[in-house]
């Protein structure tokens, strides 16, 4: 069965198309299905109301037992701090407030407890003052979702409270809720672990960008067959060889990209963007995920194929007629159903803790393969293609906000119109030791761009036989793993928000190589590369 570029092209478009999408969520990260995302900086403050918000663990105990769920909440601009360790503060009763909504005085008093309350009815202030008037310790205040509410004081409020203050989503509260109506006996205990400044999955997750990039530029030279012995490269090929060697030459089909191409991929990617944020749904995002599965498919079939048949070719040579194939190479038939069912058991298992090796190896396998598909000829088309993505990343992270009151990007990238659900064209990692769990990501759209010109910079020094120092492949591999560096710093100063990261990749990159061009006065040969006659010699036949 050999790989077909030609069809592996139209089912990826849609998916470079929407590869950069997800370049922005590596500060977004969710826990039980909650949305723990917040703004500390933007959520309004005042003089008696200037609390930092603090992510919250709730952890519970139903009848003196401990219970495996520990809730996510958020803190109030209000009220007092909780502590980061859970053995530095003290298990308190859980009860119902009555009137349950706060906002009037309670019927009973809550001596010691901690009140649960139900969002609404009132400010939040009042619900914390009337629950603080009655002996609570510290008050719960349950949303009608399961997103976390950023509580803050109203314009006329100057609170006086000196309980914590915690939203819960609405899950936690229906929980807690039939616990006490049948009963039993509710215990509750507060802390605030923090968020490490950096996590240790960043290193694995810059790993796999870089190393994606270099196995994919280094692709053609791992994977081509083994050369003939001696005997043979003094003579000319047989007339077999030369034909084997034409079949291996023609499935590789190769897509250069020209500038006018360069320019309509980004205008279609901003057109697609503004159809997803306002018209995606959860179907859509299953339309996506089958996409992803089978591109997918395509790329491993096509990695795992072409390393193991350059050690040895006959395993290729035993077929069996197909409907609608013809002739195919059993060991390709069986290498094709192996990653069919590995597609499947992702998809099927995409919520998953572990599902992300599968979306990880579907993902570099087709990223691999896409950039063996797409070319850049020159430095000319990559200055055209990496200029118009570097402003559609700023565009659509940092100035949408301005015209949709949100960035598009992100809202996209995050699937708030989609029950949550993320479009699954990116690689992620764990938070290996943040205590909230969540991932590291970097879209396809990160790695894919830079990609193509570092793949150029590969067949340029090849083509000109230059070396590891005075090449450019080296040095642009070594300027994308540094713009990858820049774009975790300035998210985590940015405190977690989304980062376009070809804002700092493209200046690492493309920058690098036009500058390294002009000081080596090989600017203009990398300019107009591919554009004159190659001086590139044809060996004339011989007789055998």
């Amino acid at each position: 069965m050999s790989f077909s570029y030609s069809s592996f092209f139209s089912c990826i478009s849609l998916l470079l198309l929407l590869s950069p999408l997800v370049m922005k969520v590596n500060g977004i990260n969710n826990n039980n299905d909650v949305n723990l995302e917040h703004d500390d900086v933007r959520a309004p403050k005042s003089d008696s109301c200037n609390n930092p918000f603090q992510l919250v663990k709730v952890k519970n105990w139903i009848d003196e037992k401990e219970s495996n769920n520990i809730y996510s909440g958020m803190s109030a601009r209000f009220g007092s701090s909780l502590p980061q360790k859970p053995d530095i503060t003290l298990r308190t009763p859980a009860l119902f407030s009555n009137p349950i909504h706060c906002c009037s005085t309670p019927l009973s008093k809550f001596s010691g407890s901690t009140a649960l309350c139900v969002r609404g009815g009132c400010d939040f202030t009042t619900k914390a003052q009337f629950a603080q008037s009655a002996g609570a310790t510290a008050i719960l205040i349950i949303n009608d979702t399961e997103d976390l509410f950023e509580m803050v004081c109203s314009n006329t409020s100057q609170p006086n409270i000196s309980i914590p203050v915690v939203m819960i989503p609405n899950s936690a509260g229906q929980a807690f809720n039939k616990s006490l109506a049948s009963r039993r006996k509710v215990e509750i205990l507060l802390y605030a672990p923090p968020r490490p400044l950096i996590d240790f999955s960043v290193a694995f997750l810059w790993l796999m960008s870089v190393g994606t990039i270099v196995c994919a530029s280094l692709w053609s030279d791992l994977t081509s067959p083994e050369q003939y012995d001696e005997r043979y490269k003094e003579l000319c090929h047989k007339e077999s060889s030369n034909a084997e060697t034409a079949k291996y030459d023609s499935d590789k089909e190769i897509v250069n990209i020209d500038t006018r191409g360069a320019i309509v991929f980004v205008i279609s990617g901003s057109v697609f963007l503004l159809l997803l944020y306002f018209f995606m749904s959860s179907w859509f995002i299953w339309v996506l995920i089958v996409l992803f599965c089978i591109a997918g498919i395509e790329g491993m079939h096509n990695c795992i194929v072409s390393l193991t048949l350059r050690k040895s070719q006959n395993w290729s040579q035993k077929v069996v007629n197909v409907p609608w194939s013809g002739e195919v190479s059993i060991y390709s038939l069986v290498v094709l159903l192996f990653c069919v069912a590995f597609a499947i058991f992702w998809a099927a298992k995409r919520q998953e803790s572990y599902s992300w090796v599968g979306q990880d190896t579907l993902g570099i396998c087709l990223m691999i393969t896409v950039l063996q598909l797409a070319q850049l000829p020159n430095i000319k088309v990559a200055t055209a293609l990496l200029s118009c993505a570097f402003v559609y990343d700023i565009f659509w992270v940092f100035i949408s906000p301005l015209i949709f009151n949100e960035s598009v990007m992100i809202a996209v990238a995050r699937g708030d119109k989609a029950g949550g659900e993320a479009i699954p064209m990116l690689l992620k990692f764990p938070r290996l030791f943040d205590p909230w769990g969540g991932y590291d990501m970097i879209g396809f759209g990160d790695i894919l761009f830079p990609g193509l010109l570092v793949s150029f910079a590969h067949r340029f020094d090849k083509d000109k036989k230059k070396g590891v120092s005075n090449g450019y492949f080296l040095w642009l591999v070594i300027g994308y793993g540094f713009g990858l560096i820049i774009t975790y710093l300035g998210l985590y100063l940015m405190n977690g928000n989304g980062q376009p990261a070809l804002l700092y990749l493209v200046p690492c990159t493309l920058g690098l190589i036009i500058i390294l061009g002009y000081i080596r006065g090989e600017l203009k040969s990398l300019w107009n590369y591919g554009t004159e006659d190659s001086s590139s010699s044809i060996e004339e036949p011989c007789d055998v």
